[in-house]
């Protein structure tokens, strides 16, 4: 039986999820697979790739092929190269972190109320304005 690493795609029809998966050559792409080792989040931004690398030397180690993008994948992880003793690529670039929204309090809010609203409400002025023209007639 010929074994592949190759891609289960997942998500809605405009946001794919892949995982990695180990599986018989003859099944189709979204079907059974033997084992699951790792997930590519494509359309995040970086792109998520998390390889289990100890299951892919294993499954490599013992004649699985994997397909064109798992192999892209695994030489940007380094597994690949791990897997023909080559020297290992630059690390991947992670995105630095966001750093916190300061909280309400260290900007220097107050938890005072200001008081009333300030525009009043529109019956109340069409109320005004009948009276006022109605003053106006009269006089």
């Amino acid at each position: 039986m010929a074994v592949k690493i190759k891609l289960k795609r997942l998500g809605k029809i405009r946001s794919p999820h892949y995982r990695i998966v180990v599986a018989d050559s003859r099944t189709r792409r979204d079907g059974r697979a033997i084992e699951e080792i790792g997930k590519y989040h494509p359309t995040y931004n970086p792109s998520v790739i998390e390889v289990d690398a100890d299951r892919v030397a294993y499954w490599l180690s013992v004649g699985a092929q994997p397909t064109e993008p798992v192999l892209a994948i695994l030489k940007k992880t380094g597994d690949w190269q791990k897997f023909k003793g080559e020297p290992a690529p630059a690390p991947l670039l992670q995105q630095p972190e966001k750093p916190a929204r300061p909280s309400f309090e260290a900007i220097g809010g107050d938890d005072e109320g200001k008081g009333e609203a300030i525009t009043q409400k529109k019956k109340a002025e069409k109320k005004d304005e009948a009276a006022a023209e109605s003053a106006s007639t009269e006089a």
